[in-house]
């Protein structure tokens, strides 16, 4: 017998759709995630929230905080803590990269976009935005609202003419 199959393709857990309302995203990296056991098991039960997370650079690592990832309801006392600060795999030139784009820019921030599994290993896409005004989200949002309504009468036209 040989080895079981791994499993392909991308599965999303939880994603952060706030962020792309809140922040202008300018570049984005896949990471990997240091997890425990009881946190891979609650993740593949599609238990997580990223609502609140973001990332900071320490001494040269990358670290996901405030992520939410629910206790493993089967779990024994070897279980994990929900919200603990949980370390991100990113190469070395990614890690500068990063680093030099937080330095140059003073208002961005790492936000984490969504947690999945690519090909069976828990990744986290972080992304490096700025935070967007108030009137930026309006402005975004009537031009969103200025497309449809584009799209609804070039429908409507395109019905009629038939």
């Amino acid at each position: 017998m040989g080895l079981m199959p791994k499993e392909k393709g991308r599965s999303v857990v939880a994603s952060n759709k706030k962020a792309r309302h809140d922040y202008t995203i300018h570049d984005t990296w896949e990471a990997g995630l240091v997890l425990s056991g009881t946190e891979v098991k609650s993740l593949r039960a599609g238990h997580a929230n990223l609502t609140d997370a973001y990332a900071t650079l320490d001494d040269g690592e990358v670290w996901l905080r405030g992520a939410n990832i629910p206790e493993y309801s089967h779990g024994t006392w070897t279980n994990h803590t929900a919200r603990r600060t949980r370390k991100l795999l990113l190469n070395r030139r990614e890690i500068d990269k990063i680093a030099r784009e937080l330095g140059s820019t003073g208002a961005a921030t790492l936000i984490p976009l969504s947690l999945y599994f690519n090909d069976g290993y828990a990744k986290v896409e972080l992304a490096l935005g700025t935070g967007k005004r108030e009137y930026d989200k309006r402005h975004a949002l009537a031009e969103r609202e200025g497309r449809r309504e584009a799209e609804r009468a070039l429908a409507a036209r395109n019905r009629r003419n038939r």
